[in-house]
């Protein structure tokens, strides 16, 4: 790798070179990290410190609360610093750990989402057998599974990246270690590149929206044989889980389908998965949910008794 390899460093140009909006981005970004910190936080102890944590949906949610967590904290505190310095520089081996934990977690949660899916299908399908086929067993081995596809894709798509030989600029048009902006540094012809990073993500994320929205179409046919309050519930519920797949995957979708080099808007559109995403789930999952907001009021009652007695 050292013989391909001359550079030893990139340079993130960042988002914007405007210093005035740098600014006002890095206030912005902090807020929203902080926010993102201290919710997912709360959530994933409301869902363990309660019943909830029993049921398949909330287990779920408990994991993708904590692939957000380990996400945006992989990409947004960089990006922060990044936004207040003069020099915005990362070493090699640093950008290829952020390339492949960023891919690792992101996989990760995608197929967590696909299980979130697979829940209400079954829940709506077959509400019955529920029990029986959403138990914890079945549910672990869903979300080990969700591991192990998400390593294989970022080992896969590292070892593409590693293998390249980059001896000639090293400022990354970006503000991440991502492949796209790697690949425009490459000092050889990339197609066969661009086709396999296309196969690797790009392909995957359509063929993964596809069947999550084929999964939608089916739940909706099932409502219209449940009563009119059950059906509303599981709109409330089912829609809240659609936003999110739509948020995560529209841009990852706009991002990777499209091939290295094309003039896009990457950079600005990946900033919808990054952080406001991550984001926005938080007052999905919990101010439009009726239990989630039952279980955290009565957390805090719990605290608020414990602390005053």
């Amino acid at each position: 790798m050292e013989n391909q390899n001359k550079v030893t460093e990139f340079v993130f140009m960042g988002l914007w070179e405007n210093k005035q909006m740098e600014l006002l981005l890095f206030l912005l970004f902090l807020l929203c990290y902080l926010a993102i910190l201290m919710g997912n936080f709360i959530i994933l102890r409301m869902i363990i410190r309660s019943h909830l944590i029993e049921q398949p949906m909330y287990y779920f949610l408990c994991h993708l609360s904590l692939m957000d967590l380990c996400y945006t904290s992989t990409v947004v505190p960089r990006l922060i610093r990044d936004l207040g310095a003069a020099r915005k520089n990362i070493s090699y081996n640093n950008c290829m750990t952020q390339l492949f934990t960023a891919h690792l977690l992101a996989g990760v949660e995608i197929f967590i989402l696909v299980s979130m899916a697979l829940d209400w299908y079954v829940a709506i399908v077959k509400p019955l057998h529920y029990m029986v086929i959403m138990n914890r067993r079945r549910c672990n081995l869903l979300i080990f599974m969700a591991w192990g596809v998400g390593f294989w894709h970022s080992v896969a798509l590292l070892l593409l990246v590693l293998n390249l030989p980059f001896g000639g600029p090293n400022q990354i048009d970006h503000y991440i270690c991502d492949v796209k902006p790697l690949l425009k540094l490459v000092c050889r012809d990339i197609r066969v590149v661009n086709i396999l990073v296309i196969s690797n993500a790009g392909m995957v994320v359509v063929a993964v929206f596809l069947v999550l929205v084929a999964s939608y179409i089916l739940i909706l046919y099932n409502l219209t044989t449940h009563s009119s309050v059950g059906r509303r519930k599981a709109l409330s519920t089912c829609s809240s889980h659609v936003m999110v797949v739509i948020l995560f995957f529209v841009p990852c979708i706009y991002i990777y389908v499209l091939p290295a080099g094309s003039e896009n808007k990457d950079k600005e559109i990946s900033v919808f998965y990054t952080v406001i995403a991550p984001l926005l789930n938080l007052l999905i999952y919990t101010l439009r949910n009726m239990e989630m907001r039952n279980a955290m009021w009565k957390v805090w009652s719990k605290m608020a008794h414990t602390k005053f007695r």
